[in-house]
C-alpha cells in the first residue's frame, strides 16, 4: 500500500478518492504508525511521515469500509518530568473513530508492562483482543428528518437508559430489547407520546468500558459514564451488532431510532461525558488519548505530571482548555447534530467545561470562568447554535450552579433538595419553595453582565430524581441507602438523600405491610410529581418513576446491569394510577401557558424579596390573605397557595400545597374565569378530585396537593 501525502484535516480516518485520509494530532510523537488488520487479525503498520502543525497524516488507496485499524505512537515515556506516556506497544483507538470492535471489557493484559508502571514500554505487543477502530460509512436515508427545535419552555424531559428502558418490555421482541431498535418500537414510542414527554435524554450512548475494579467483582459499568469513543456508539445497545452484523450497522440503527422519535415529535438529547475518559488514573489502561498526547488531553497535577487531576472522582479530567480537546469536543457535538440529528446535550459534570487553565489545574483551583473560551466557541458555532445545552453544573471540586452563561440550562440541584425537604416537613423556610416553583429567579433572574443576556426560566431544569440517587418510589420508602449489591460495603453513593420512608425510622425501610404507610408513600409520590409539573422551568422525569419503579433502596446503581436497574413493566394498580397522574399533569401543563412563562418579569432580583420576586404569581396563606415575608420565613409554615395567571381567557391555576400532617382549610381567591374547577387531588389514588365546583373554601388533606383551574 503506497502512502501519499494526504491532508491534515479532517482528523481521524475519512474515505476520499478511492482510499482513506488519515490524520492524528500529537505534539510529542517521534513517529506514528497507522495499523490495519486483515480478517485473520494480522497487523500491517503504515508510517505517517508528514507532519503539519503537530498533525501526522497520509492518504492510502484501496482501503474500504469495514477496515479495522488503530495507531501506534513512538515517543517519550517520562511521566515524572513531562507527563508524556508514549508506548508503541499499545494499539491506540482513533479519537475520531466512528465504530469500535474487539474486546470491550477491561483486561489487565492491556497493560502487560514492566514492574513499577503498568503502562511503561516493555517491548511487548498489545493484547490481541484490544479494541480497534473501524472505518465505516453510512448511506441512511433520513427522508427529510431534521432536529425538531422545540422551545425549552415547552419541553418535558424524560431521562432514560437505552438498555434498561426496554430490556423487560413485553411488547418489544426479544431480539430488540435493550437496544436502539427497542427504543424505536412503536409500542414504546406510543407510550412516550401518550405520557406527554417532549424529549428523551439518553444516558451515555458513546462507547464505554467497564473498569478493572468492577470487572474483578463481576459487575459492569451499566450507566456508561466511562466513555472512550466520542464519535462511536456503544455496541452493546445495538440489536444489529448483537445479530452479527458488521461494525457500523449500529449507526443506521441509531439513526432509525432518532427518525422514529422525531416522527412522534419527541426530541433526542444525549448525556455526554466530556470531563473524563475510561483510561482512568495512572494505573488504568492505555487505550487512546494517554498514549497519543497525555499532557495535552488530560489535566495533570502541577509539579507532579505523573499524576492526574481528579476533579471528576473517576481518576482523570480532560483538559478542556487545550485547543485540541476543545476541537475534539466541538467536532463530536457537530457530528451528533449534523450526522446523527440529535437535538441537544446534557453535559455530565459540566463545570469542567468552564476551565480556562491550559495544561494543568488543581483541585483547589479548577479555574472556573463563565466566560471561558469553550462557551464562546460553542455559541458561535452555526451547527450548534440551535441545540439544547444542559449542564450538570458541578464537579468534585465545586458547584457552579447559576453561573453558566446565557443559552445554557442547568440541572437544578437546589430545586431537588428544597422540594425533598418540603415534603418531609424539613424545609428551613417556605420562601425557597416558592422561589423554586417560580423558576428559581434568585439564581437565574439576576441582572445580566450586558444587555440582552439575562437568563430566563428555561435555565433551570427541575427534577426530583435522576439516575444518580433514589428512584421516586425509593425516595418515599427508604430513610437510608442500601447499596450492598455494589460490593463496596455500602460506602458508595450519597448519604444526603433527604428521603423519608413515611414510617418511624430506618427500621421501616423497604416494602411495608402497614396500609397507612403504603398509602402515604403513594400520596407523597403524587405530591412530588404535582409540584414538579406545575413549577416554572423545564421539568425532568426519570424513566420508570411514573411506573412505581424501585431499586430496592440502591441509590448508586451505576454497576447494576440487572433487574435492580431495568424497568419492570408488570402492571399494578399503583403503577397504573401513578402513570395516569403524570399523564393528566402533563396534559394540564401543555394547556397552561402560565406555567411555561418564557421570561422573568423585569427587572430581575438577586434574591427573593417580598415574598418572592415579581414573577406573575400570586401567593396566599391558607386563610386567603397574601403571603408576607414573615410567613415565608416561618419554618412551621407548611401550607400555602400559588395562583398562576389571572387574565382571562388564559387558563389560571390555583395550586394549594399542604405539607402539614393534618388537613388544612384553604380560602379560595376569586376566580378570574368565572368559577374554579378542581383538576387534581393527590389524596386520591388516581388523582381524581371530588365532583362539583368549589366556592369559598376547600379542605386540602394532610400532606397533599389540590389543583383548581379557571
Amino acid at each position: 500500500m503506497s502512502e501519499q501525502p494526504g491532508y491534515p484535516h479532517p482528523l481521524g480516518m475519512s474515505f476520499v478518492g478511492g482510499g482513506v485520509n488519515v490524520a492524528l494530532y500529537s505534539t510529542v510523537a517521534e513517529s506514528v504508525a497507522f495499523c490495519t488488520f486483515d480478517a485473520a487479525g494480522n497487523e500491517t503498520k503504515h508510517p505517517l511521515s508528514l507532519v503539519d502543525g503537530d498533525i501526522w497524516h497520509a492518504w492510502f488507496p484501496g482501503i474500504a469500509a469495514g477496515q479495522e485499524y488503530g495507531f501506534r505512537v513512538t515517543g517519550p515515556f517520562s511521566p515524572p518530568t513531562s507527563g508524556a506516556r508514549c508506548n508503541p506497544a499499545k494499539l491506540l483507538l482513533d479519537p475520531y473513530g466512528r465504530a469500535i470492535t474487539g474486546n470491550l471489557s477491561w483486561k489487565s493484559s492491556w497493560n502487560g508492562a514492566a514492574a513499577g508502571d503498568p503502562n511503561a514500554p516493555d517491548g511487548t505487543d498489545s493484547a490481541p483482543d484490544a479494541p480497534r477502530s473501524v472505518g465505516v460509512e453510512s448511506t441512511f436515508d433520513w427522508g427529510g428528518d431534521a432536529p425538531l427545535g422545540h422551545e425549552l419552555t415547552d419541553s418535558v424531559i424524560y431521562e432514560l437508559h437505552v438498555k434498561g428502558f426496554t430490556k423487560l418490555h413485553p411488547a418489544v421482541p426479544q431480539a430488540d430489547r435493550g437496544t436502539y431498535a427497542g427504543l424505536a418500537h412503536p409500542a414504546v414510542i406510543d407510550y412516550l407520546k401518550g405520557l406527554g414527554v417532549t424529549a428523551v435524554e439518553l444516558l451515555p450512548i458513546h462507547q464505554s468500558l467497564t473498569n478493572g475494579i468492577l470487572a474483578g467483582e463481576g459487575l459492569t459499568n451499566y450507566w456508561g459514564y466511562d466513555t472512550i469513543g466520542y464519535f462511536s456508539l456503544h455496541t452493546a445497545y445495538s440489536s444489529a451488532r448483537r445479530a452479527g452484523n458488521p461494525p457500523g450497522s449500529e449507526i443506521d440503527e441509531f439513526k432509525a431510532m432518532v427518525k422514529a422519535l422525531h416522527a412522534a415529535d419527541i426530541e433526542v438529547i444525549l448525556d455526554v461525558v466530556f470531563n473524563h475518559t475510561a483510561e482512568g488514573n495512572e494505573n488504568g489502561p492505555t487505550l487512546c488519548f494517554r498514549g497519543i498526547d497525555n499532557a495535552d488531553y488530560y489535566q495533570l497535577v502541577p509539579g507532579q505530571p505523573q499524576n492526574y487531576d481528579n476533579l471528576t472522582g473517576t481518576g482523570n479530567t480532560i483538559d478542556i482548555a487545550s485547543p485540541i480537546v476543545r476541537r475534539l469536543v466541538l467536532d463530536s457535538l457537530r457530528y451528533w447534530v449534523g450526522e446523527m440529528h440529535v437535538d441537544g446535550f446534557r453535559f455530565d459534570l459540566g463545570a469542567v467545561l468552564g476551565s480556562d487553565l491550559p495544561g494543568t489545574s488543581s483541585d483547589a483551583d479548577p479555574g472556573w470562568d463563565k466566560n471561558a473560551a469553550f462557551f464562546d466557541l460553542i455559541l458561535q458555532d452555526p451547527t450548534l447554535a440551535a441545540t439544547k445545552l444542559i449542564a450538570e453544573p458541578w464537579t468534585n471540586a465545586g458547584n457552579e450552579q447559576g453561573q453558566f452563561p446565557p443559552r445554557w440550562s442547568e440541572w437544578n440541584g437546589q430545586y431537588r433538595d428544597v422540594m425533598r425537604d418540603y415534603w418531609r416537613a424539613q424545609v428551613s423556610s417556605p420562601r425557597w419553595v416558592g422561589a423554586r416553583l417560580a423558576g428559581s429567579p434568585d439564581m437565574y433572574a439576576s441582572p445580566a453582565p450586558r444587555p440582552g443576556l439575562r437568563r430566563q426560566p428555561s435555565a433551570t431544569v427541575n427534577f426530583i430524581t435522576c439516575h444518580d440517587g433514589f428512584t421516586l418510589n425509593d425516595l418515599v420508602s427508604y430513610d437510608v441507602k442500601h447499596n450492598d449489591a455494589n460490593q463496596q460495603g455500602n460506602s458508595d453513593g450519597t448519604n444526603d438523600n433527604r428521603s423519608w420512608n413515611c414510617g418511624n425510622g430506618p427500621g421501616d425501610d423497604g416494602p411495608s405491610t402497614d396500609a397507612d404507610i403504603n398509602t402515604l408513600r403513594r400520596r407523597q409520590q403524587r405530591n412530588f410529581l404535582a409540584a414538579l409539573l406545575v413549577s416554572r422551568g423545564v421539568p425532568m422525569l426519570m424513566a420508570g418513576d411514573e411506573h412505581d419503579r424501585t431499586q430496592q433502596g440502591n441509590n448508586n446503581a451505576y454497576c447494576q446491569d440487572n433487574q435492580v436497574s431495568w424497568i419492570d413493566w408488570t402492571d399494578s394498580a399503583a403503577a397504573d394510577n401513578l402513570t395516569g397522574v403524570v399523564r393528566d399533569l402533563l396534559a394540564l401543563r401543555s394547556r397552561a401557558d402560565v406555567l411555561r412563562a418564557p421570561r422573568f418579569p423585569d427587572p430581575g432580583a438577586a434574591e427573593p424579596s417580598e415574598p418572592v420576586p415579581d414573577t406573575g404569581i400570586q401567593w396566599f396563606d391558607p386563610d386567603g390573605t397574601p403571603t408576607t415575608s414573615q410567613d415565608w420565613d416561618n419554618a412551621e409554615g407548611h401550607s400555602f397557595a400559588a395562583l398562576f395567571g389571572d387574565t382571562p381567557p388564559a387558563l389560571s391555576l390555583l395550586v394549594m400545597f399542604n405539607a402539614y400532617w393534618d388537613p388544612v382549610q384553604f380560602t379560595l381567591p376569586a376566580p378570574a374565569g368565572g368559577a374554579w374547577t378542581l383538576a387534581l387531588d393527590t389524596t386520591q389514588e388516581d388523582g381524581s378530585p371530588a365532583a362539583g365546583a368549589p366556592s369559598g373554601s376547600i379542605t386540602v388533606g394532610p400532606r397533599a396537593v389540590v389543583i383548581a383551574t379557571s
